[in-house]
């Protein structure tokens, strides 16, 4: 639960700054956002939240 809505919060921010910086369209924004919520219920999601979840481990696992 923590690490989607950390997640979720550091994607917003990106689409936030890429609205706001790199010219990004609200319109595009919306498309994207829907293209997220289409993916979430398709039978990739599964896929998607294991990788993100490999990810998270593997970058959790550096020793800085």
């Amino acid at each position: 639960m923590a690490l989607s809505i950390s997640a979720v919060l550091l994607l917003l921010i990106v689409v936030a700054l890429l609205v706001k910086k790199s010219g990004l369209k609200g319109g595009h924004a919306v498309v994207c956002t829907l293209l997220g919520f289409y993916l979430a219920s398709s039978s990739v999601a599964p896929t998607i939240q294991q990788l993100t979840t490999s990810v998270a481990g593997m970058i959790g696992g550096f020793k800085f």
